[in-house]
């Protein structure tokens, strides 16, 4: 059932992530970012007292408060990292830090201790995840701008690590409280992004919905991680849930009519065997 739970939040994540991309051509991505985390507030505190054994204590929300102000940062520095102009740097390098540092925390600290299938899985997910996340085509900003985005993006995996470890020690107990306040600190996060570009960050009232909607899918992603680390090891949920960059890749095609080039077509073939491996371990 974790699996199940972990890779659903992937789908979440990856149905966010090419929403939110369609719509920052549209509208300031700050925007797209304040909305959206507002959404996922709301529908969280609508939620949470509607949840079986929402019971949290101080340590829970204090979790998911460490948790939301990761999923800022992360937030914060994945845009400020692509504004410089190297999506090829900084999508893969935070994708991929995302999940490493997760794994390293859940073994080292938290005793974590996947079987050798897993391992394997493991193994085959940080290489499937840069080939997926990894756009095509070649160029890019000069080598100062290639380099200053790469510290964003590892910035921006720190942020996401935060996010996974942080939210996966509240307790089962407390329902989906620790989502709920993330969010709070998520959007206290965002806010100083926000509020240098104020004048700028007009949008439709159809824009507005579909960012608000967004930050709810993003929120039920969060819920779907928080019970996949309840139910299994911390470290599979965070590697399975990190696949949602090949969701973007899979509705390009379907949707877009997009190409997919030839490294993705490897990621992607890679991460089907990690997640596979992951199941079976």
């Amino acid at each position: 059932m974790g699996t199940v739970l972990a890779l659903a939040s992937a789908c979440c994540y990856g149905v966010v992530d090419f929403g939110g991309g369609l719509l920052a051509r549209r509208a300031h991505f700050a925007a797209v970012a304040l909305l959206g985390q507002a959404g996922g507030l709301l529908a969280a505190l609508a939620a949470a007292p509607l949840v079986p054994g929402g019971a949290p204590g101080l340590t829970d929300l204090a979790w998911g408060a460490l948790s939301g102000v990761g999923t800022g940062v992360g937030m914060v520095f994945l845009f400020r990292g692509l504004t410089r102009g190297a999506m090829t740097v900084v999508v893969p390098v935070s994708a991929v830090s995302g999940v490493a540092l997760p794994v390293l925390v859940g073994v080292l600290l938290l005793g974590d201790r996947p079987t050798a299938l897993a391992w394997v899985g493991i193994a085959a997910a940080a290489p499937a995840l840069w080939l997926v996340a990894r756009p095509g085509g070649g160029g890019g900003p000069v080598d100062s701008a290639r380099t200053a985005a790469a510290v964003d993006a590892l910035v921006a995996g720190v942020g996401v690590a935060v996010q996974y470890v942080a939210l996966a020690q509240a307790g089962p107990d407390a329902g989906i409280w620790p989502v709920a306040a993330g969010r709070v600190t998520a959007v206290l996060t965002v806010l100083p992004l926000v509020l240098p570009a104020l004048s700028r960050l007009r949008m439709s009232a159809r824009d507005a919905l579909a960012a608000g909607a967004l930050g709810v899918v993003a929120a039920v992603a969060l819920v779907f991680y928080l019970l996949a680390a309840h139910d299994g090891l911390m470290v599979v949920a965070v590697v399975l849930a990190s696949f949602y960059p090949a969701i973007p890749v899979l509705l390009g095609v379907a949707v877009l009519r997009e190409r997919v080039a030839p490294p993705q077509v490897a990621g992607l073939v890679g991460a089907a065997a990690a997640v596979a491996l992951l199941s079976t371990g």
